[in-house]
This record gives C-alpha cells, sequence and structure tokens, in this order.
C-alpha cells in the first residue's frame, strides 16, 4: 500500500514532467514557427531555457526540478549540425520533449523540419 507521501510525490513529478513538457514544446514551437532547423546548439538553448523557467522553478521544489538536469555523463555535440539521435539510446527529458515536437513538426507536413535519424 502506498503511503500518501509516495502519492503525492508521484503526481508531483507527473505535474513537473507535463509541466516541462508543455514548456519545452512552446520554446521548440517558436523555432519551428520560423522553420529553424534543429541543431545540437539549438537543442542544448531550448534545454537551458526550459530549466531555467521562472514559472517551473516556481511551481516544483528544487528537488523535484533537479531530477530532470541532464546527467554530467551525457556528452552531446554543441554544434550546428542538424541533431541525429538515431545513435543514442537515452536522452535527457528536456531533448526528447524538443526532439519529438520537431519530428511532429515534420510529420505534419514541415519536412524541412526532419531531424537526421528519420
Amino acid at each position: 500500500m502506498e503511503s500518501n507521501g509516495e502519492n503525492l510525490s508521484r503526481r508531483q513529478f507527473g505535474r513537473a514532467v507535463r509541466d516541462l513538457e508543455r514548456i519545452t514544446r512552446q520554446i521548440a514551437g517558436r523555432y519551428i514557427d520560423k522553420g529553424v532547423p534543429l541543431t545540437w546548439r539549438l537543442l542544448h538553448a531550448i534545454e537551458a531555457e526550459a530549466v531555467a523557467d521562472l514559472g517551473f522553478a516556481g511551481r516544483h521544489e528544487a528537488a523535484l526540478r533537479e531530477l530532470f538536469a541532464r546527467p554530467d555523463n551525457f556528452h552531446f555535440p554543441e554544434t550546428d549540425d542538424v541533431v541525429d539521435v538515431a545513435s543514442s539510446d537515452a536522452l535527457p527529458a528536456v531533448f526528447a520533449f524538443a526532439v519529438d515536437a520537431y519530428e511532429r513538426a515534420a510529420r505534419h507536413g514541415r519536412p524541412q523540419l526532419t531531424i537526421a535519424a528519420h
């Protein structure tokens, strides 16, 4: 049986995931609307903006926000090359949300936004 604390933590985590996904998709959407391809440098910029979002910081405790920090051993290029995630088995949450936003845009008539993995 789950304690109220565990259930609350699960709910808090779920809310934080949905919040970070929404924030990331909004940021990525600005670039998608302008037709900007998803490069590694842009992906890092999207991540930095999403995790620094003041609303996100205000709505979620620091310990919970830290769960979304990219692990130190997750190294990705910081170049202007188009993102290629074909060789990555795991992506940090913000990266995954941004890549998915671009993939969805490509499937819905924005083929110039297709990322290298597809």
